[in-house]
């Protein structure tokens, strides 16, 4: 059974830095297209960074220039470095394929930045 499992969320101040991890399980990373997706509070999902099995990436607009995405091959791991961190980039962060497939979805890991 595929499994996704974030973690590395935390509270920090604006201009801080975060890295995010995601565990993949039965799932080959390096042979999907994966991406981290963002859910805030009374806003829809949507999608953050995007990383191909081709090493292509993509960003979100807002984030491009702070963050990257990355994945561990020998760990089977998709992970999203975050800098320069701001108060709009609170939400609860998940990873999932970049089709975003229902079952995919894992509890997230919540990141929130102050002021």
């Amino acid at each position: 059974q595929v499994r996704l499992v974030e973690s590395g969320g935390g509270s920090v101040q604006a201009g801080g830095s975060l890295r995010l991890s995601c565990a993949v399980s039965v799932l080959i990373v390096k042979l999907n297209d994966m991406a981290w997706f963002r859910q805030a509070p009374g806003k829809e999902r949507e999608l953050v960074a995007a990383l191909t099995a081709a090493d292509t990436t993509d960003y979100l607009d807002s984030v491009k220039g702070r963050f990257t995405i990355s994945r561990d091959d020998a760990k089977n791991t998709v992970n999203l470095q975050m800098n320069s961190l701001k108060p709009e980039d609170t939400a609860v962060y998940y990873c999932n394929t970049i089709r975003a497939y229902p079952p995919y979805w894992g509890q997230g890991t919540q990141v929130t930045v102050s002021s």
